[in-house]
């Protein structure tokens, strides 16, 4: 078909003019240079599948005393005092249908749990520059883990909790030693089961693998208190299914560790999950540069590839997760991971990830720092917020192979689409002048379905409002997002286009585009 690519190599213009195209050149307003290109997408097979309800999120302990660099962002966002009762946190959740909520972060290892086999007093965390992490002990008291469980259930959330694996541990020059004392942990997750309260996984200790972050278990301890967790799940939980997932160990890849817990722990986990902050510190005045950098994000692939050969070696079922990334450490950077630009990187990230078989990525956080999908003091969503809802409706569980040729300043994924036919592709435009006009070449495709009458695309045009990337106001096909004085979350509706034009994506915008019409044997 006649179609003008930019492409490096007489090679590969020769192979892509042989493959079946959808659009040609269409008239849209000029934005700076125009550059054309191709989204080669392979349609023979899959190759990797996440979970129907990929995306998660996480909630958090911090207490409002927590801060990072001089600033206190946390406000009354914590497990132990968020408010439950307002309308918008309700319906952002409920708008997932559903969300897996992570409970959990760097204080969940000093939490103890206010059952009635507690002789502890059940006391808040305090402020102590003295302490690890700067907090003494807390306590999740069983009321508010009522309240919360009333909640999750209103919400539709399938509810991830991280125990307290520190207890029990002697702590010397960073390093826990001895066994878990699993005697409160048991407790709670008895009282969690007599209280009918449906949990979708139980992980053990945040951050403890490898070096740690204020404190390292080593492989082989950690591989058993793994296992005390799974026998005590499988006899709590007796006669109860499905049973909820032994998920661990909560922390930032390290090969060398990783490899000797699989070596050590069987088939105790049956999700191993993983931190991500690979933007560096909040503080950091070069997060922009860095989200926008296509080489800066091509970083983190090592880290999914290495983890996902560690997990075949192994001969286990065990899945890998993200369990927890912010991108920027102590706890992001306002107007950068609250803002527009943050959706390159996160975006990003969720199509990275699912290329490598990770089955679901938990954002920290839902609410809370300067990295929520919910603004911390008023709810209201921040742009991520969106980016992650459209991701979870329109993009499939089966992953397609995809490349883009014309620039390196776009970033694309394609999935085969979410409970319709077609495919969904996911192209993000790093560049701050240059309009992309994007062709999709099929290879391995069938004969398209017709439909009378109806516009075989379907797209999504997320901008920022007035161009401003540190915007917390995002427009999706022109439209501004927001909820109504009910707390109601918007429709995300798209805008129809003719599938004999190119998809148009504009500098600095994100564009997910739905094709029904296409029959690939990867999505059959």
């Amino acid at each position: 078909m006649g179609c003008e690519i930019r492409l490096v190599g007489l090679c590969i213009w020769m192979y892509l003019i042989s493959l079946s195209f959808i659009g040609v050149d269409g008239e849209y307003e000029r934005r700076g240079e125009v550059v054309k290109g191709v989204v080669l997408v392979h349609g023979k097979s899959s190759i990797a599948k996440i979970d129907d309800d990929f995306v998660c999120a996480t909630l958090d302990w911090w207490p409002p005393q927590k801060c990072d660099y001089g600033k206190c962002s946390w406000g009354h966002a914590s497990l132990l005092n968020l408010d439950l009762n307002n309308k918008i946190l309700l319906n952002a959740v409920k708008a997932f249908s559903p969300l897996k909520i992570r409970l959990g972060g760097t204080l969940q290892d000093k939490v103890i749990y206010g059952t009635e086999d507690n002789r502890q007093l059940c006391t808040p965390f305090v402020w102590n520059s003295s302490e690890m992490f700067s907090f003494t002990q807390g306590c999740l008291p069983m009321r508010r883990w009522d309240e919360l469980n009333s909640f999750f259930q209103k919400a539709g959330a399938k509810v991830i909790f991280g125990l307290n694996a520190l207890a029990g541990k002697s702590i010397n020059s960073g390093s826990a030693v001895g066994p878990w004392n699993y005697a409160n942990a048991e407790s709670f997750i008895r009282y969690t089961v007599r209280n009918k309260y449906t949990i979708h996984g139980w992980e053990l200790g945040n951050e403890l693998c490898g070096n740690g972050i204020g404190a390292s278990v080593a492989a082989d301890q950690y591989a058993s208190d793994v296992y005390t967790l799974r026998n005590i799940v499988e006899n709590v939980y007796r006669g109860i299914r499905p049973k909820p997932l032994i998920i661990a160990p909560g922390g930032f890849f390290d090969a060398n560790w990783f490899d000797k817990f699989f070596n050590k722990s069987g088939k105790s986990p049956d999700v191993v999950s993983h931190h991500i902050y690979n933007l560096g510190p909040g503080v950091d005045d070069h997060l922009t540069e860095k989200i926008l950098d296509p080489s800066y994000l091509d970083g983190e692939a090592n880290t999914f590839s290495s983890l996902r050969s560690i997990i075949r070696r192994s001969g286990t079922s065990a899945k890998a997760w993200v369990g927890e990334a912010g991108g920027a450490y102590n706890s992001g950077h306002h107007l950068v991971s609250d803002a527009f630009v943050y959706s390159f990187w996160y975006l990003d990230q969720l199509g990275m990830s699912a290329v490598y078989d990770t089955k679901t990525y938990c954002r920290q956080s839902l609410i809370g720092g300067n990295y929520g999908l919910l603004n911390t003091d008023t709810f209201i969503p921040n742009p991520d917020y969106y980016s992650a809802l459209l991701w979870h409706r329109l993009m499939g569980r089966r992953v397609l192979f995809t490349t883009f040729y014309g620039t390196k300043k776009i970033r694309a994924y394609t999935h085969c689409a979410k409970e319709s036919q077609g495919i969904t592709i996911l192209l993000l435009n790093l560049d701050n002048s240059t309009t992309v006009q994007a062709n999709v070449a099929l290879k391995f495709n069938k004969p398209p379905h017709s439909t009378v009458g109806e516009p075989a695309r379907r797209e999504y045009h997320l901008t920022a409002k007035d161009r401003d990337l540190h915007s917390q106001t995002v427009l999706l096909n022109g439209k501004i997002l927001t909820v109504n004085p009910d707390g109601d979350i918007p429709p995300l509706e798209p805008l129809y286009v003719d599938s004999s034009k190119p998809i148009i994506v504009d500098p600095f915008s994100i564009v997910f585009a739905h094709i029904p019409n296409v029959v690939l044997s990867a999505c059959e």
